[in-house]
């Protein structure tokens, strides 16, 4: 069994790293600092952490004004609360250009026994929109850990989003993380699979269930969706001929979305979604949701060879 890291520990870890590192780096939180694991960073730099309550547009706009006074703010919450101040990010972060780190918790259906109300899955497509807003989905605790070394180094607003269950760990250490730029997991010449999140683990599963049926698929780790990197994407997809992406977010507008617009401008091909179906999910295990909404090895499988009948 692989190691099981949830990405919300990864980021509790390194922040704490980084802010021995860089005094400029403060936190902001929502009140909810024990569950998105800012707690550590609380611990050792009290005079550098901020509990603004449950006031998220607040929380944002100071973010914002201390990102102009040259701090590089880090600003937590669940995901779905984040988005009550959706108007604020816009205003006072995109407009702005802000150096804000929007790193966010508890996204996807895999915030499990929460309900339907706290499993964000509409958040990549409602950032990915926002001029100058990078928007990052890390696969593991590796990933996460580079992920947010690389942000700080970054000029501008990125969102970055974190679950709250363990997953696989799919790197390791030498690991390279690069704001943009995309990771072939595998070579494949029958289909290509472009995941980020949590499915980019069920990718890989789904591509070692296909290979004995002599399916040889590819896979792609998108982990930033936005900038998208379009030329891993048009080299693979012309190589393959036909695409499937997977993410734990609603197919519209997040990576499935990206994923095909890019497609329709550079290179059309027959492209599957797994995500998502425009539906809201339910209380229940993390692991029971993701079988009962089709958020599975199997059903990246399955879309693989649907894409692949498709191909003229």
């Amino acid at each position: 069994m692989p190691e099981m890291i949830a990405t919300r520990d990864a980021y509790g870890k390194v922040l704490v790293e980084l802010g021995e590192q860089y005094p400029e780096i403060v936190v902001l939180d929502g009140d909810l600092w024990n569950s998105t694991k800012t707690e550590d960073f609380r611990k050792r730099f009290p005079e550098r952490f901020f509990d603004c309550g449950i006031a998220e547009q607040n929380m944002f706009a100071a973010a914002a004004g201390l990102a102009l006074c040259g701090k590089i703010p880090f600003v937590s919450t669940f995901a779905c609360f984040a988005h009550r101040a959706w108007e604020h990010i816009r205003v006072s972060i995109s407009i702005q250009n802000a150096n804000v780190k929007m790193v966010t918790t508890h996204a996807g259906i895999t915030t499990g026994e929460d309900g339907h109300t706290a499993q964000m899955m509409e958040d990549l497509a409602a950032m990915r929109v926002l001029p100058n807003v990078t928007v990052i989905a890390p696969a593991d605790g590796v990933e996460t850990e580079k992920a947010v070394g690389a942000i700080v180094a970054h000029k501008g607003p990125v969102w970055m989003r974190l679950g709250r269950a363990k997953v696989p760990v799919v790197f390791d250490d030498n690991y390279q993380f690069k704001i943009g730029k995309a990771t072939v997991m595998r070579e494949g010449k029958d289909v290509t699979i472009v995941a980020c999140g949590l499915m980019l683990s069920e990718s890989l599963k789904a591509a070692d269930a296909l290979a004995p049926e002599g399916i040889e698929a590819a896979v792609v780790n998108m982990s930033t969706i936005k900038p998208l990197d379009v030329q891993t994407l048009v080299n693979s997809a012309s190589k393959t001929g036909c695409v499937v992406t997977a993410e734990e977010h609603q197919i519209n507008g997040g990576l499935g979305g990206a994923v095909a617009e890019a497609l329709g401008e550079h290179c059309p091909a027959p492209l599957e979604r797994v995500g998502m179906r425009d539906r809201y999910g339910e209380s229940g295990p993390p692991d029971q949701l993701l079988v009962k909404y089709g958020l599975t090895a199997s059903a990246i499988a399955q879309a693989a060879k649907k894409a692949i009948s498709r191909k003229t």
